[in-house]
């Protein structure tokens, strides 16, 4: 396995139909919306909790070493921190009698560093998006190496119009309580978007790659996982969630593969610091609704449109279009 060494810029768009794609507990579930806009928002743990799920469901094999019960140093692991029911400070400890095995004899910031090492290892939502493990009484207590800054950032996601939140009165023929067994039904309610398309953001910082030890192959799960990001956890307040398009924008440099040593240096720089910003690469995909449509219905009232070609896409970086296989490419000529 390598580590990630080039930066990613992607813009992802889902679609949600009849569903309430993340209800706000402090508006009675109803689905979050900008009060300024009145556009939808799904925020970005909202879209982390489905990245972890799937990885869940669908774990990859380590590619070496036994897992956490015996202490693999080797092979990075595809548990979940970060999830129902899970004690942090558990399996912080973990990491923590890691490390006091590994150093006996080592100090207290060399045994956190090993520990936070540890638990990147193991857990792939640590390494991918970071956290805070400084709870408890061992070594990662008030420690620096506690607070771990992954290499994915998610913005929040936004509707590119704005929605209409419906409250859906519904009724049932059971009754919870004894007390209530003489009622013919129960009311209850559903919140829901009728149709809304909404657009996010995610930046991938190789430089945070090389400290948590997140690699290429994690990446590709990454990218699986926002592609099936409601396909595997349905429910009936998204069972229309659909992801439309996924525009990765990877920056490989402006140099050839056999350019000279400097040259070689240069495109190192770039593809950590990127050739592009990503604002301008984002610009590039229009998303705009056909001529004579007011609001969205549904996905067909919309127009999205790639304006990236050959000739356009900044050089040094590589457009990949993940939902449909295809890549764009400015190709990079060695110099004469």
């Amino acid at each position: 396995m390598s580590t990630l060494t080039n930066r990613h810029d992607l813009l992802l768009l889902f679609e949600v139909t009849n569903g309430n794609p993340n209800g706000d507990p402090d508006a009675g579930n109803m689905p979050r919306i900008d009060p300024n806009t009145n556009r939808g928002i799904v925020t970005d743990v909202c879209l982390k909790r489905k990245i972890r799920n799937f990885v869940e469901l669908f774990p990859k094999e380590r590619a070496s070493g036994n897992g956490s019960e015996n202490g693999s140093e080797t092979g990075n692991g595809f548990n979940i921190l970060i999830k129902q029911g899970a004690v942090i400070e558990t399996e912080q400890k973990k990491g923590e009698d890691f490390a006091a095995q590994k150093l006996p004899d080592g100090t207290n910031d060399k045994k956190a560093e090993a520990a936070i090492k540890w638990l990147c290892r193991e857990f792939y939502d640590l390494r991918t998006f970071g956290g805070v493990l400084s709870t408890g009484d061992g070594v990662l207590k008030g420690s620096a190496f506690g607070q771990v800054r992954g290499p994915v950032q998610f913005s929040f996601a936004q509707s590119l119009h704005p929605i209409t939140p419906l409250e859906i009165t519904i009724t049932r023929c059971a009754v919870t309580k004894e007390d209530d067994a003489k009622k013919e039904r129960t009311m209850g309610n559903k919140h829901i978007v009728p149709y809304a398309l909404y657009a996010a953001k995610c930046y991938v910082s190789p430089s945070f790659a090389e400290k948590t030890g997140f690699t290429t192959d994690d990446y590709e799960l990454l990218v699986d996982a926002i592609l099936h990001l409601f396909t595997e956890d349905p429910s009936a307040a998204r069972a229309e969630m659909v992801v439309r398009g996924l525009y990765d924008f990877e920056h490989i440099g402006t140099h050839a593969a056999d350019a000279d040593e400097s040259q070689k240096k240069q495109n190192l720089r770039e593809t950590r610091l990127g050739c592009a910003h990503a604002h301008e690469l984002f610009e590039g995909i229009k998303v705009s609704l056909k001529d004579g449509k007011k609001f969205p219905e549904s996905f067909a009232d919309y127009e999205v449109v790639n304006t990236w070609t050959e000739a356009t896409l900044p050089k040094g970086v590589k457009l990949h279009l993940r939902h449909n296989g295809e890549t764009v490419l400015n190709e990079v000529k060695k110099e004469a």
